[in-house]
C-alpha cells in the first residue's frame, strides 16, 4: 500500500533487554538497525534510551521522518501513549505516557500498538492478504480477501484483526484479544495457558515425565525431530495439544472475522507439528439437540503450507444459476473458504512493516 511512499517513519523493537532501533521508508529499512540496553528497571534511564535512540536514528536519515511508530508490551492505552504495569518493566508502574513523551521530545506523532496488532496489519498490507490475493487473480479467481486474523505463537498468545484494510483496535483497545479466550481443555483457564512457550515445556514435561525447566521450545522442536536427546514422542505431542488448543480459539474469532489466517511468532518455526491437530480441530463436527451435525465453521479450511490444499483452495467452485423468469445468470458464491499461512515475511519485519503502514494510515487526511 504505501511500498513507494517517500516518507520516512522511525521504528523500535522493544525486548525486555534490548531496544533496536531504526527506519522504514517505502516499505524499507533504509539505515542499519541501533541496538541499546533496555534498562528496563530505572524508569529515568530507560526514557533516556528512548530517545537516545531515536536521535541516532535521526542523524542517520535524508530527511525528517514524518512519525515514530512502534510495538510495545502492555498493558497499554495505547491511543493515548500511555503503558500499564508491565511484568518485566518493573520500572513501569502507575500508567508511563511514552507517547506524549517523545512527541514532546521530537515534535512529530508517535503510534504505539501491541505486537500482535501490528503483526497482522504488516501481513494484511505488505505480506500474506496482497500475495494469497495475487494467487487468486492468477490462477483466474475473482475472489478478493480483505480480512485477516494475524496469530502469533511465542511467549504469549497474540492476535491482530484487519478488517478491510483497517486494524481493529476495538472501543477499550481490546480488539482480536484471543490470549483470554476460555481455554477447551481446562475451562477455568485462559487459553493462553495452553498456548505459549511454558505450555510446550509444561505438556513436555507432564508426557515425558522429565524436568524442562530449561527446555526452550526450539530444544523441544529438535526433540521431536530426532536431532536431540529426549522423548520424541512427548515433544511432538506438545506441540500438537497447543494446536489443539489454538485451533479452538481460532474458530472463535473466525466466526467473526471470516478471512484469512496468517501464524507467525517464535513457536511458529514449528508449525509442520502444530498445523496437523489445528486443521483438525477447525474442520471438526458440531450438534444441535435435534441431531443436526454442523462443520464448526461455515468455510472450509485449507492448509496453505501444504501444496495439494493450496491448489484447491486457489480452485474456483462457484456456480452459475439463472435469474427467475430472465434468460440473464449470474454467479452464486456457494463455495466459502478460508487458508491458513504461516507468515514468509517472519514476525519481526510484518511487526516493522505494520507499525510502518499503521502510522501512515494514521496521517491520511
Amino acid at each position: 500500500m504505501y511500498e513507494h511512499d517517500e516518507r520516512i517513519v522511525m521504528t523500535l523493537d522493544a525486548g525486555g533487554t534490548n531496544f533496536v532501533f531504526s527506519a522504514m521508508q517505502g516499505c524499507r529499512e533504509i539505515i542499519d538497525s541501533i541496538c541499546l540496553p533496555a534498562v528496563s528497571d530505572n524508569l529515568e534511564y530507560c526514557l533516556s534510551v528512548l530517545v537516545e535512540g531515536f536521535l541516532e536514528v535521526e542523524k542517520r536519515l535524508p530527511k525528517l521522518p514524518v512519525a515514530i511508530s512502534f510495538a510495545f508490551p502492555g498493558p497499554a492505552d495505547y491511543e493515548h501513549g500511555i503503558i500499564g504495569d508491565l511484568p518485566n518493566f518493573p520500572a513501569f508502574r502507575g500508567g508511563v505516557a511514552i507517547g506524549p513523551y517523545l512527541e514532546e521530545q521530537f515534535g512529530i506523532p508517535v503510534f504505539i500498538n501491541n505486537d500482535g496488532n501490528l503483526f497482522a496489519y504488516g501481513e494484511a498490507l505488505s505480506g500474506t492478504l496482497p500475495e494469497i490475493n495475487k494467487l487468486l487473480k492468477a490462477a483466474g479467481s475473482n475472489k478478493i480477501y480483505k480480512n485477516l486474523l494475524g496469530i502469533t505463537l511465542g511467549t504469549g498468545f497474540g492476535a491482530g484483526v484487519v478488517i478491510d484494510n483497517r486494524l481493529l483496535t476495538g472501543d477499550n483497545g481490546c480488539g482480536g484479544d484471543v490470549w483470554i479466550m476460555r481455554n477447551k481443555k481446562y475451562p477455568k483457564m485462559i487459553t493462553e495457558e495452553s498456548v505459549s512457550i511454558r505450555a510446550v515445556r509444561r505438556v513436555y514435561q507432564e508426557i515425558s515425565g522429565e524436568d524442562a525447566s530449561s527446555l526452550t521450545p526450539k530444544d523441544i522442536f529438535d526433540i521431536a525431530e530426532g536431532t536431540k536427546e529426549g522423548n520424541q514422542q512427548a515433544a511432538i505431542n506438545s506441540f500438537y495439544e497447543l494446536g489443539e488448543m489454538a485451533g479452538h480459539a481460532i474458530i472463535q474469532a473466525l466466526n467473526i472475522v471470516d478471512g484469512i489466517v496468517v501464524i507467525g511468532g517464535g513457536i511458529a518455526g514449528a508449525a509442520k507439528y502444530i498445523l496437523p491437530s489445528m486443521m483438525k480441530e477447525m474442520q471438526r463436527q458440531i450438534h444441535t439437540f435435534t441431531g443436526a451435525s454442523f462443520s464448526c465453521l461455515q468455510m472450509e479450511v485449507f492448509n496453505l503450507t501444504e501444496e495439494e490444499d493450496r491448489k484447491n483452495f486457489l480452485k474456483e467452485k462457484n456456480t452459475i444459476v439463472n435469474i427467475p423468469f430472465s434468460k440473464r445468470q449470474v454467479i452464486y458464491a456457494n463455495h466459502k473458504k478460508v487458508g491458513i499461512a504461516v507468515s514468509s515475511l517472519g514476525t519481526n519485519k510484518a511487526v516493522a512493516l505494520g507499525a510502518y503502514n499503521f502510522a501512515l494510515s494514521q496521517l491520511e487526511p
